[in-house]
């Protein structure tokens, strides 16, 4: 992993969608994010900096979103 420096105020957007639950949202930020970084520093920076620190619920909302919007389902079986 290689040192990626990002601001506060680039990452706030991302955790406040998340937040809100608001997958249109974060799909924007993402996208300006990787518009303006690449989308290199986006895998680490996501990987590294925002998944780590996401809560469980949080977690779990993000990756029902994206497996929705491919041909995956998912179900609840906890």
């Amino acid at each position: 992993m290689s040192e990626v420096q990002t601001s506060i105020s680039t990452l706030i957007p991302i955790f406040a969608a998340i937040a809100d639950r608001n997958w249109q949202q974060f799909k924007n930020k993402q996208q300006d994010f990787v518009e303006e970084h690449g989308v290199d520093v986006w895998e680490e920076v996501f990987n590294f900096q925002v998944k780590p620190a996401l809560d469980k619920d949080s977690d779990r909302w993000l990756l029902v979103q994206w497996c929705n919007q491919g041909n995956f389902s998912t179900k609840d079986v906890a």
